[in-house]
């Protein structure tokens, strides 16, 4: 059975927010390991202090198990972000994990999250 929650600000919750935000992040080869890469300045700004206003994310588990999640940040004209369109627009990001790819969790996260 797959359901979707709200992230709760609960430690598990926020490392497997920042497990999928690290998915998210498409690079093909020789890709820094997390900690590493998450801490980047220009990308640092996409965790960093998670859970101010503006933030949501939410989670797909199947059968208890967190497979999947989607989450938005909005931004300011002082520290854009890689899709910055204006201050009251969030940047969205979605991931979940290889096994389960495919079977719909994506837009199920999609329609959720919107």
């Amino acid at each position: 059975m797959i359901y979707v929650k709200s992230l709760e600000q609960s430690e598990h919750d926020l490392d497997f927010l920042t497990d999928m935000m690290y998915e998210a992040i498409h690079i093909p080869e020789n890709k820094p390991p997390k900690e590493e890469l998450l801490n980047l300045s220009h990308i640092k700004k996409y965790s960093e202090g998670w859970g101010r206003k503006g933030d949501r994310a939410i989670i797909a588990f199947e059968d208890n198990f967190p497979v999947g999640a989607a989450w938005y940040r909005l931004f300011t004209e002082n520290q854009k972000g890689y899709g910055y369109v204006d201050d009251k627009t969030p940047e969205l990001g979605i991931a979940v994990i290889n096994k389960v790819r495919g079977k719909g969790i994506g837009n199920l996260l999609m329609g959720k999250v919107i």
